[in-house]
């Protein structure tokens, strides 16, 4: 029998019992101890979240919003504090200042007529026919009157008066104010035209289709025959010449 050192002896049962070792390890449940290196796969990341946004800024940042509009810009009140604009202002329908202008015309109903004392001359009788206004507004007079004489019974006196040449001018009337036109004819004592006695004079403001009643106490008036026209003067401020 061969001895073998102790050394010797040692050193092999060192080697088997790392060779039974690395066995078992290989051949131990089939699972591979070693991990797979890192795989880098390409493409997009997903974007990285953000805090959460107010309406405003959600819109702006997506792109598809539309963002709050300005607030209105502030305009000084009268008594010195700032007010809101608003956001649209109204647009005049068209025809507003012509319904205006006319609004401010004297109507029939805001008058009345009467007829001043006669003022004969030269063959001619003259009278002054008023209109004053008895409303509580401003109104206005333009151009001539119209005129008629009637009976007691409402029947017209002969042709409605003829208008003299003149330039028109808008009277202004405040409250109480008159205005007046001139009703003139030849006499009929001269004239030798047919004539009535009226019991009034129908006087119809510019303008208006309703007329006023003014009495007459100026006698008889030509109706018919030669020299038998009345006249009438556009309107002037005041109750007479």
């Amino acid at each position: 029998m061969v001895n073998t050192p102790r050394s010797a002896r040692h050193g092999a049962l060192l080697l088997g019992t790392v060779a039974v070792l690395g066995l078992l390890t290989s051949c131990g449940d089939g699972t591979d101890v070693h991990s797979d290196p890192p795989v880098t796969a390409s493409g997009t990341a997903a974007p990285a979240r953000e805090a959460t946004k107010g309406p405003a800024s959600a819109a702006a940042s997506s792109g598809t919003g539309t963002a709050a509009p300005a607030p209105p810009k502030a305009t000084a009140s009268p008594g010195g504090a700032a007010t809101a604009a608003p956001r649209s202002t109204a647009t005049a329908a068209p025809g507003t200042a012509t319904a205006a202008a006319a609004g401010k015309r004297c109507h029939t109903g805001e008058l009345r007529a009467s007829v001043g004392r006669g003022d004969p001359g030269a063959g001619q009788e003259n009278f002054p026919v008023v209109l004053t206004n008895t409303s509580a507004r401003i109104c206005t007079l333009h151009g001539y009157p119209g005129a008629a004489f009637v009976s007691a019974s409402g029947a017209q006196l002969g042709p409605d008066p003829r208008r003299a040449p003149g330039s028109a001018a808008t009277v202004t009337l405040r409250p109480g104010q008159s205005a007046w036109a001139g009703l003139t004819f030849s006499n009929p004592g001269i004239s030798e035209a047919k004539t009535a006695t009226p019991a009034a004079l129908l006087v119809t403001p510019p303008d208006e289709h309703d007329p006023l009643k003014a009495a007459w106490s100026g006698g008889p008036v030509p109706v018919s025959g030669n020299s038998s026209s009345v006249r009438l003067t556009v309107l002037s401020p005041g109750t007479g010449p």
